[in-house]
């Protein structure tokens, strides 16, 4: 691993400061969804998976806390770096984007875009405490947002959403897990304009060449039809697991070529 593979995020240093006391289970075999931790409450220790998002984001400070200043996550800050790294060889700058953030939690990543400069940032989540959390810990960052389901968008949603101008779409430690599907991703790529732009991570293992089914076939389909052309792709650690092995993610940059074509509702 090379030193700048091993770089870890140092901006969120909220978590330094939470005083939550974390412990992580001594277990092997788990997979990345199935992992938790403890936090003690008031003299006791609770259990939470790291995919109990809600309960996560209701405690202020607890998911950088875990994520970031524990387990090492770079995420928000390698993708939205690849983003602007590929934005230098092309007319247009981060001043020019006007992003929607799908899978945008607790406003880590919307923070990392809006200091580089990005005009606008709107946020959705399905989750209500993501937004709760969001307007609490980052007020400044979304222009708006929505908690809805984007494989079932509400009319009155899909309208305001097109109203954004929006040409950018993000979604970083958010697919294949089943926390973003496949289809809410198609659909969030639908709502920006052409041409535009698509940063996004994914485990290395959801993009496997090999595999032509779910988001990786989705992938490949998007760039086999001219709907997206690939603009850059790096494998990176993306935290550590409990057990303190490196999980592997492939950051995404891509720009949206051509609009979605009809027939893919049916995908």
């Amino acid at each position: 691993m090379t030193s700048d593979d091993s770089q870890h995020s140092k901006k969120f240093t909220k978590a330094a400061d939470s005083g939550y006391d974390i412990r992580l289970p001594d277990v092997n075999g788990l997979d990345q969804d199935e992992e938790w931790c403890e936090v003690r409450e008031d003299g006791s220790w609770h259990r939470l998976r790291f995919h109990d998002y809600h309960e996560i984001y209701d405690r202020p400070g607890l998911y950088e806390a875990i994520f970031y200043e524990r387990l090492g996550c770079c995420s928000p800050e390698r993708v939205v770096q690849q983003l602007n790294e590929v934005l230098e060889d092309h007319p247009d700058s981060p001043e020019d984007l006007k992003v929607l953030d799908l899978g945008a939690g607790n406003g880590m990543v919307g923070e990392e875009l809006k200091d580089a400069g990005v005009e606008k940032v709107v946020g959705v989540d399905i989750i209500p405490e993501a937004k709760k959390a969001a307007l609490r810990d980052r007020p400044e960052v979304y222009e708006d947002y929505v908690v809805t389901d984007m494989t079932d968008i509400p009319e009155p949603v899909e309208e305001k959403l097109r109203k954004q101008g929006l040409n950018c779409l993000s979604t970083v430690a958010a697919l294949g897990f089943g926390d973003i599907p496949a289809a809410a991703f198609l659909n969030a790529l639908d709502l920006i304009d052409t041409p535009g732009w698509i940063a996004f991570n994914i485990k290395e293992d959801f993009l496997d060449e090999s595999d032509r089914a779910g988001f990786a076939g989705l992938i490949h389909k998007l760039c086999d039809d001219g709907i997206i052309r690939m603009e850059a792709y790096r494998r990176y650690p993306h935290r550590l697991a409990i057990t303190g092995e490196p999980l592997h993610y492939v950051a995404v940059v891509a720009t949206k070529r051509r609009d979605v074509p009809d027939e893919y509702r049916n995908l």
